[in-house]
């Protein structure tokens, strides 16, 4: 649920450490609340820690369907 505040602009939760964060062209990191989780959720990013699971074969078995092989 979003809060709002004496400003009109609605609080939610930064997706990197859970804490309040002003959602509005006054925050330039929005949805985050700092540089700092910004930061940390692009470098999980860049590590690829945000991975869709995937039916694909690995890279040295041979391409088409996994499950005719």
């Amino acid at each position: 649920m979003t809060e709002v505040n004496d400003k009109g602009e609605r609080i939610v939760r930064c997706p990197t450490c859970g804490g309040d964060s002003i959602y509005a062209p006054s925050n330039s990191y929005r949805p985050f609340c700092s540089a700092r989780c910004k930061g940390i959720d692009l470098g999980a990013w860049a590590s690829e820690e945000f991975r869709m699971p995937t039916e694909a074969p690995p890279d040295d078995d041979p391409f088409g369907d996994p499950k005719v092989q």
